[in-house]
């Protein structure tokens, strides 16, 4: 596994590289083939407008998002465009044994050599398991690891930091204890994360025995030239995984905006040079909403605060809603204050407003990639965003 990364000999010259994220959503009226479709033609302009990567989500139990099967859909995307390096963002162990995940690729990548990023998160939201001594549960036992902050910050750079969101209040949702059910055999243990991507790795090598030592081989996938990423919301378990093994990192701002700093802290502070990289390479997301104008922006834009609302009150992403559709919500202040971190560390605007708080997230987090993710009720919107973005991005001086 030789992955090569656009690590700058000395200080950057130019942006730093864009990449697309994509869930495949479903909007309101629409159906989950179309969806898929609008992911292909996504994809395909993203190639044409200079986009480093495509990655595609994994998503289940949500009637809003079409992205289920990351492996299924990179291969559509990457059987329909020549270059752009297509991954997942991310497959999500847990539910999903190493050689599961190692053979997939493998396959992948005997189809489309040198182009496929295996990007590797963990298992939505787990409750913690009880102390070794029958004691509380420790939240840090599930991976995540709260944000040191209580309050809401600006940096120096003017990214904003909002409140930390309580995600232990979605762990009681019968949606996501009906998810655990259908994810998991009964009685099934998951396995230690960092042991998970060693395990990952040692297949990609060839080198994995078994307990009396005889190989234990994943044809395809043994030698894939696969990049191999993690991806991670916090300070816990995924951001020490990626750094103690030397792997790139993806900080999650665009989910967990209140823990981003902490994340790429950790993936820093835990890098251990290895052969796939010998300083840390940090990928960072957002999302955003590019139009014309911030007015326009805002209005395609106006259904996500909606769109939010019923993952973190436990509904799961419903079909995004029209602007209409949304315009016709009575809002609470206890939904406002349910989603408000979201919408406000969204960018929407101009070209110029959104490259600006974008440059502002690249210097607060000092990110060598940033992952762009864009969701609006028309298609045709989303590939104008990408458009106008791409071109005042790449036009922009450092």
């Amino acid at each position: 596994m030789s992955p090569q990364f656009p690590l700058p000999d000395g200080p950057r010259t130019g942006p730093v590289p864009l990449s697309v994220l994509d869930l495949s959503p479903i909007s309101s009226g629409s159906t989950p083939a179309q969806a898929l479709r609008n992911t292909v033609d996504l994809a395909q302009h993203a190639e044409a407008a200079g986009y480093a990567r495509y990655w595609l989500a994994e998503h289940h139990l949500a009637t809003g998002v079409a992205g289920i099967s990351p492996a299924l859909l990179i291969q559509l995307v990457a059987s329909r465009t020549e270059r752009i390096r297509v991954g997942s963002g991310a497959v999500q162990l847990g539910h999903r044994t190493a050689l599961s995940v190692v053979e997939e690729f493998g396959l992948l990548d005997a189809l489309f050599p040198g182009r496929i990023d295996l990007g590797l998160g963990r298992t939505g939201f787990r409750k913690p398991k009880p102390a070794a001594d029958g004691g509380p549960a420790d939240p840090a036992a599930a991976g995540r690891v709260a944000p040191r902050h209580t309050e809401e910050r600006t940096t120096p750079e003017g990214l904003l930091i909002p409140k930390p969101f309580d995600f232990s209040q979605l762990i009681g949702s019968p949606l996501l204890a009906r998810y655990t059910e259908l994810v998991h055999y009964p009685g099934a243990e998951v396995p230690d994360y960092r042991e998970q991507v060693e395990t990952i790795q040692a297949l990609i090598r060839g080198d994995l025995r078994t307990a009396d030592g005889l190989p234990a081989r994943a044809l395809p996938g043994e030698g894939a030239d696969l990049q191999l990423w993690v991806l991670g919301s916090s300070a816990g378990a995924s951001a020490q995984a990626a750094g103690a093994l030397g792997l790139p990192f993806g900080a999650n701002y665009h989910v967990s905006p209140a823990a981003v700093l902490e994340a790429v802290e950790a993936y820093r502070a835990a890098f251990v040079p290895s052969k796939v990289l010998d300083r840390p390479y940090v990928l960072v997301s957002a999302d955003v909403v590019v139009a014309e104008d911030d007015a326009t922006a805002r209005h395609l834009a106006s259904p996500y605060g909606l769109w939010v609302h019923s993952i973190r009150s436990g509904r799961g992403a419903i079909p995004f809603p029209s602007p209409e559709e949304a315009a016709q919500h009575a809002w609470t202040p206890q939904e406002r204050a349910l989603v408000e971190d979201r919408v406000r560390t969204q960018f929407v605007g101009s070209p110029e407003t959104v490259v600006a708080r974008l440059r502002a997230l690249q210097a607060a987090t000092q990110a060598d990639e940033l992952l762009l993710t864009t969701i609006t009720h028309s298609h045709e919107d989303r590939v104008r965003s990408q458009s106008l973005l791409a071109s005042a991005w790449s036009a922009r001086t450092p």
